[in-house]
């Protein structure tokens, strides 16, 4: 390696960790969704109102371990950090590197956990922090638009993993997430979020 290749190798990382902190979430949320569009399935974050109300109806006095599918740029980490028990962990998987790296250099909870993977692969994430079941696990995954037979095989694993009483949390725009927990789940409750752009759809399907 000549000097200016070694001087390139230092600087390139450097300068990409410049660019993410000069876009700040919103720029490297944006960055996630043209990259990969499919698995994003929205432009910006959910707003305060989808966080308020996804998260109020969660038990957190008997929750040990809250999963999250595609957290993007962490707009439910910390909410979900600021509510859970003190010795409760956190786990979110995201198939996006830029996103997992992103949170695991902003985040610095010793309760937070940043999983490179596929929600298919819950159970086995689950158990490698140490917990055999979720309490509830939370997903804002555009299932409408996932590979054919990646939904229905993320949402059998996540009813699996689910203890009794928990709770499968979803968020989107369109019913696909919804109607598909509902083949899974015995109870789903579901509320339309005005107050988002654009409006949002919230379904808690409950493993009852």
């Amino acid at each position: 390696m000549n000097g200016n290749e070694l001087a390139a190798s230092r600087t390139l990382p450097r300068l990409k960790a410049k660019v993410k902190r000069a876009l700040g979430p919103a720029g490297v949320f944006f960055r996630g969704f043209l990259e990969h569009p499919r698995m994003v399935g929205a432009i910006l974050p959910s707003g305060p109102a989808v966080v308020k109300t996804m998260l109020s109806r969660v038990d957190w006095s008997n929750t040990k371990l809250f999963v999250e599918y595609g957290p993007g740029v962490g707009t439910f980490c910390q909410p979900v950090l600021d509510r859970l028990l003190r010795d409760a962990d956190l786990v979110v998987i995201d198939t996006n590197p830029l996103y997992i790296d992103f949170l695991r250099q902003t985040i610095t909870d010793s309760r937070f956990h940043a999983v490179l993977g596929s929600a298919e692969d819950v159970e086995e994430i689950v158990r490698s922090i140490g917990h055999q079941q979720a309490d509830y696990v939370l997903s804002g995954l555009p299932f409408s638009t996932l590979p054919e037979g990646v939904g229905p095989a993320i949402a059998a694993a996540t009813q699996r993993v689910i203890r009794q009483g928990g709770a499968f949390l979803t968020y989107q725009y369109a019913g696909a997430a919804r109607d598909l927990s509902a083949r899974y789940f015995p109870r789903v409750d579901s509320q339309r979020v005005w107050l988002n752009v654009p409006p949002c759809l919230l379904a808690w399907a409950w493993q009852d």
